[in-house]
């Protein structure tokens, strides 16, 4: 029995309670977008740790702390579940967070790992991520409790994040230095490659562009959401009644910039989202 199952065992929500979810900054807004597609009765408290992003530079210490905060911020909207919605995060803190907290928790390593150990042909898998991520070997680790012939190799890309950040999507600059970043793995003969980090879904074009059509790309955030949702229906957690017309039934929350935040997620999510607030993170 694994760790979320004893805690559903001991604990049973409520089915209509929200699903919290976090990142260290915006791109957890790929996550809560396929949550938003595949599982569309749920309601959502986000958090973005935009005071403090990027995550992927930080000490494991640090990342378990800020985890371990926004995790007492998402606990005070009773949420049925929650969702690390970051890579570092997830790398670093998972195991800790799941101890403390009795509620079904998951994280986007998992079932990023799941989905490329499965769909690779030749047994070489490439990994995209932040420094934090390839230097925890958490892919490594889990891909190879799943098939242990197959070869990971790992590449920070740490400008991905602020590129991604400063909503640089589609520019020459990203061009550049995608191409700089991903030559290496071009030239081992990868044919599967994990999106390692939830703000690279965000160039997912300029990624596959330039690794071609021989790769397959792995969007741990669309793994997530279809975790989730089978995890919800386990354990009996779906909600069963769509928003009322009219309702908003999502809520965004950052540490700082809010506007530019809300700016940034109505461009990518485009499902209206009417506000986004500041709170002090610190003070959880």
């Amino acid at each position: 029995m694994t760790a979320t199952e004893n805690r559903i065992n001991r604990i049973k929500p409520d089915r209509n309670a929200p699903i919290g979810v976090f990142d260290s900054g915006v791109g957890g807004l790929t996550v809560v977008r396929e949550i938003m597609r595949q599982i569309p009765n749920e309601k959502i408290i986000y958090f973005g740790d935009t005071a403090r992003v990027p995550y992927g530079s930080k000490s494991r210490e640090t990342v378990v702390r800020f985890s371990e905060q926004i995790v007492r911020f998402l606990r005070t909207f009773e949420v049925k579940t929650i969702v690390v919605a970051c890579n570092t995060a997830s790398a670093y803190a998972m195991d800790i967070l799941e101890k403390e907290t009795d509620i079904p928790i998951i994280g986007v390593v998992r079932p990023g790992a799941r989905e490329a150990a499965a769909v690779t042909q030749n047994g070489r898998i490439g990994v995209i991520a932040t420094e934090a991520t390839i230097g925890s070997q958490i892919y490594t680790d889990y891909i190879r409790e799943l098939n242990e012939n197959v070869t990971i190799y790992g590449k920070a890309c740490p400008l991905f994040v602020p590129l991604v950040e400063e909503g640089l999507l589609e520019d020459p600059v990203t061009d550049e230095i995608a191409r700089r970043y991903l030559a290496e793995l071009i030239d081992i003969d990868i044919d599967t490659l994990i999106l390692g980090c939830t703000h690279y879904p965000l160039i997912r074009s300029t990624v596959g562009k330039i690794m071609g059509d021989r790769v397959r790309l792995v969007n741990p955030a669309y793994e997530t959401a279809r975790e989730l949702q089978n995890l919800l229906a386990e354990a009996d957690l779906l909600s069963r009644n769509p928003p009322r017309l009219g309702e908003n039934p999502h809520q965004f929350y950052v540490s700082d910039k809010a506007e530019k935040f809300l700016r940034f997620a109505n461009s990518i999510i485009k499902y209206g989202i009417l506000s986004a607030k500041a709170v002090n993170i610190e003070t959880y």
